[in-house]
């Protein structure tokens, strides 16, 4: 069985996806970036698991479903969050981000299959910016993600060479498009019908407005209360 991490961010206006803003304002992208964290946390606890872990940075809230051991987030850049993320486990362990509320059983069902870590020693889900939002690897090493370059467009493929030079057999996931701008957050919610992130981003951005402007998306009654329930 393996390990599946979480690793998040509090959903804390000004803290998260900042980028957003504008046309999004700080409290209406923090409940996005909740969205798409109680649609993660959703997927993953309805998966096959030895143990499900939310790595994160802040405090829990009543966005966080039943059936995950909660961990701080390492001190240090990224790539050794991640490092740190990684020594949790100590057999196969498949780490996500909460970025992707697009993230579905079926797209992690390669990882999760029966012999996927007789063929495979890690797995590679390539984001559409350039990083990377999953990363799977049959025996956690941490030294597998230290130095590696972070949030820049040549992460991904950095990640992959570090995977492919260390000899490891490395099976490719779908590529999916992280949430970081309103042009992101619009087709993320257009191909998520259903889902709690897109049921927030239809309440916040009307269909007659363009959602790339900031007079589509002004405050509303009930902007800083958590959205509409789960997928």
């Amino acid at each position: 069985m393996t390990t599946l991490l979480v690793i998040a961010k509090e959903p804390v206006p000004g803290r998260v996806k900042t980028r957003l803003c504008p046309p999004f304002s700080p409290a209406q992208a923090a409940l996005l970036a909740e969205a798409a964290l109680a649609d993660t946390l959703a997927v993953v606890a309805g998966l096959p698991a030895e143990r499900r872990v939310l790595v994160l940075d802040g405090t829990a809230r009543d966005w966080l479903p039943a059936g995950f051991d909660v961990v701080p987030q390492g001190a240090g850049p990224l790539d050794e969050r991640l490092a740190a993320a990684f020594s949790l486990s100590a057999g196969p362990a498949l780490l996500v981000g909460m970025d992707t509320p697009q993230l579905s059983a079926a797209l992690l069902a390669p990882v999760l299959a029966p012999r996927a870590w007789h063929e495979h020693d890690a797995w590679f889900g390539p984001a559409a910016d350039g990083g990377f939002w999953a990363l799977g690897l049959a025996v956690p090493d941490p030294e597998l993600l230290r130095g590696v370059p972070m949030s820049v467009p040549e992460t991904g493929a950095a990640q992959r060479r570090r995977l492919v030079d260390a000899g490891l057999r490395v099976g490719d996931l779908p590529t999916l498009r992280d949430v970081d701008t309103a042009a992101d957050a619009r087709l993320v919610a257009r191909d998520t019908a259903g889902s709690r992130f897109a049921a927030l981003y239809a309440r916040l951005v009307p269909a007659t407005s363009d959602p790339d402007r900031a007079d589509g998306c002004r405050p509303r009654p009930g902007d800083g209360s958590s959205p509409a329930g789960p997928r």
